[in-house]
């Protein structure tokens, strides 16, 4: 029997070719070098069965005798016609792929398989990452003489048997990215998107683990869709005792058909398999990330975004108060956020006319532009492209550039139900596309903008493009703005918000340079949204910022300190009008700003390190340097505890047989954060031990109140 082996970062991928369908014999743990002939591995074959083994394809098929969720459905349009073309052999709407060709080395595969008779080509290229990542992408041509209408092309990958609990994420605006799990049972457990973007209640990672996985424990499968727009997730549990992780575009009716000569490429699928808990999904995540060569240059610089401190009141003479208050704290890079553009005094107007607004700007942006860059600041600025007000200069203009099930949007016709008095601009339509462009290249070029916040706040499940549903064509057509303004503008950064975290995904980092995680600054939260999305993405790629006092999207109040701590472990900011911190508060601001300077380097390149903690009241998490030198640990106290002290915390990650000293480095004890009448000794002046001893036997902790935290700086002696 042929195969092809790929091993890279402790994994191994075994593809068997034998049979005529190319098949993934095994996904997981690195195999070695020497294997056993896999002529002699196939399936017993049960009675009333098929008559041969069945294989579970690269691409699953019923005319393999597959009876899960099918890889590629659709039909050609000539054999529903009644031509006859096509419904020779595999007939009309159910494709024989067969191997055509292969070609690999260690790393990687492409595997070529045809249905001659149905006039499909499909082409499939793996490839295993040094870390250990895989990413897969299937490519259906249509070599036929007549249309292909494709349904879905779905991408695949068989769980090894200890597979027995899925875990993926949920959420809603301000609640992103929270785990639920279960046990897999026989059926189908699929995600659904239909946001016409990725989602607020999208899961970032979908996984399958041994029973009790956890953060540094058991074996995980772990797969996420590179894609912005819609798409399912599933783990399919067949009744022969198989389970198959994976995903797929959610294409409309009638939206991609393949005329011949055309193909259809799907969105990567990244996917990862860890022996040591979700901690090593990540570390495979982070590997491909910060290989990559256009991956944000670090120092990753300090943050004050305007919304939260003027919200649309701008006022010159404030917010150049607010940039002088900044740069005095050390600020490296001022956002203005919305309301500078034509009509734009509140959420109800002006969305889409993007020339400044002269009423309150008459010289344009160029005071406040030259009194941040004066001051050694980055100015950025806000903008939401792809979306319209109806009460605009453009949508009265341009009527049929909004999207949506009809093709013109004139006076009485159907508009898509409105979401925060906004529609979305039809960028598959080329002049809508080209207006965007144009304006934003303008600004770009007027003024030195180093950094674009890119917002995009609505869903549309009646995303249409001249009557036909277009949220395939309208996602590429947005990936195209972002490279094309970035080609033209080298060194331009970009943030991916929408509505906050509804548009986090692979595909959008390829072309962004950092996501915003919330709209919710409220620290408690952003303790579980960020845990969940530093799963995937790696921390100097999430926007993390210090909010005011009391949150304004949930009313809570928190101290400093836990604000603090909460956004050190990000892309560090501020949303906050920093004019108001005064006194003893604002030099605990500016000590935080220089710990995020001191510890950005290991933050931004060390290795996540996530403890299993069994009080659900506490979260230990921290960043462990490459060569184990020196981290940065947090102990957050979520809620009360049912325990009366949290006892001695795990510290794992760290080197076993290397002493290291670990301090308490904030807040001091005038920060307040305890409820007890003394502290453990060591908190004083902190301790020397083992990484073997931190990870086996732990530290004695303080007793935190409730929605507290501390920050542990650990280093090697």
């Amino acid at each position: 029997m042929s195969s092809i082996h790929l091993r890279q970062g402790g994994t191994s991928l075994l593809l068997g070719l034998d049979g005529g369908t190319p098949e993934i014999l095994h996904w997981g743990a690195d195999l070695g070098g020497r294997l056993p002939d896999p002529a002699l591995l196939p399936d017993a074959v049960p009675h009333s069965s098929f008559d041969s083994p069945v294989a579970l394809g690269l691409l699953p098929q019923a005319s393999s005798g597959w009876l899960g969720r099918p890889g590629l459905r659709g039909h050609s349009l000539a054999a529903a016609a009644g031509s006859g073309h096509g419904n020779a052999g595999g007939g009309g709407f159910s494709p024989r792929l067969r191997l055509a060709g292969a070609d690999s080395d260690t790393a990687s595969a492409t595997i070529t398989q045809a249905d001659p008779d149905l006039g499909l080509e499909l082409t499939t290229s793996l490839r295993l990452h040094p870390g250990g990542l895989l990413e897969v992408r299937h490519t259906l041509a249509n070599i036929s003489q007549a249309p292909f209408a494709l349904d879905e092309l779905g991408i695949g990958l068989p769980v090894g048997p200890a597979g027995t609990e899925v875990l993926d994420l949920t959420g809603r605006w301000c609640r992103e990215r929270h785990p639920q799990r279960h046990a897999v049972q026989q059926g189908t457990w699929v995600r659904s998107g239909r946001h016409g973007r990725t989602g607020h209640d999208s899961s970032l990672l979908m996984a399958v683990g041994s029973a009790g996985f956890g953060n540094r424990h058991g074996q995980v499968w772990a797969g996420h869709f590179a894609w912005s727009g819609d798409h399912e997730q599933f783990v399919d549990a067949t009744a022969d005792g198989r389970t198959v992780l994976g995903a797929a575009e959610l294409l409309g009716s009638g939206e991609v058909v393949l005329a011949p000569g055309e193909s259809y490429s799907t969105p990567a699928y990244f996917a990862a398999y860890s022996d040591r808990g979700l901690d090593g999904i990540s570390e495979a995540f982070y590997a491909w990330f910060r290989a990559r060569p256009h991956h944000p240059a670090t120092p990753r610089p300090v943050v004050l975004n305007t919304w939260e401190a003027v919200y649309f009141d701008h006022d010159l003479g404030v917010l150049t108060e607010l940039a002088e208050s900044a740069s005095e704290l050390g600020v490296e890079r001022f956002v203005l956020d919305d309301g500078w553009f034509r009509h734009r005094r509140d959420d109800h107007a002006g969305l889409g006319d993007w020339y400044v607004d002269s009423g309150v700007w008459p010289e344009g942006l160029h005071p406040l532009v030259d009194a941040v860059t004066s001051r050694g600041m980055q100015f950025g600025l806000w903008v939401e492209p792809e979306m319209v007000n109806v009460d605009s200069d453009v949508a009265r203009a341009h009527p049929d550039w909004i999207a949506g099930p009809v093709p013109r949007h004139d006076a009485g016709s159907r508009l898509p139900l409105e979401w925060r008095r906004q529609q979305v601009l039809d960028l598959v339509n080329p002049e809508a596309w080209q207006y965007v462009f144009d304006r934003l290249d303008a600004l770009l070029t007027e003024y030195p903008i180093d950094y674009l916040k890119w917002d995009q706040n609505r869903d549309l499940p009646e995303m249409g493009h001249h009557g036909r549903p277009s949220v395939h064509r309208q996602t590429l057509a947005a990936y195209r703005l972002f490279e094309a303004l970035k080609a033209a503008h080298p060194g331009l950064e970009i943030e991916s918000c929408s509505s906050g975290g509804a548009r986090v995904d692979l595909g959008i980092l390829e072309r962004t340079d950092r996501v915003w995680a919330s709209d919710c600054n409220d620290a408690l939260e952003r303790q579980t949204i960020q845990r969940w999305t530093s799963m995937v993405v790696p921390p100097e790629l999430v926007g993390s910022h210090i909010g005011p006092t009391t949150a304004h999207t949930t009313g809570r109040t928190h101290s400093l300190a836990f604000r603090a701590i909460t956004a050190l472990f990000g892309h560090f900011g501020m949303e906050w009008d920093i004019r108001e911190v005064t006194g003893a508060d604002r030099e605990e601001l500016r000590q935080v700003i220089g710990l995020y300077k001191k510890h950005r380097d290991l933050i931004h390149g060390g290795t996540m390190v996530r403890a299993d903690v069994p009080d659900p009241s506490l979260m230990l998490h921290g960043v462990v340097a490459g060569d184990s030198t020196r981290a940065l640990f947090a102990l957050a106290a979520v809620s009360t505890s049912f325990s009366e002290r949290p006892g001695r915390v795990a510290i794992p990650g760290l080197l076993p047989d290397t002493s290291y000293r670990v301090e308490a480095v904030y807040p001091g004890a005038g920060g307040h954060p305890f409820l007890q009448e003394a502290a453990p000794p060591w908190m004083s002046g902190g301790v020397e031990a083992t990484g073997r001893f931190l990870a086996a036997a732990g530290l004695p902790m303080p007793i935190l109140n409730p929605e507290q935290a501390i920050l542990l700086e650990v280093t090697a002696r």
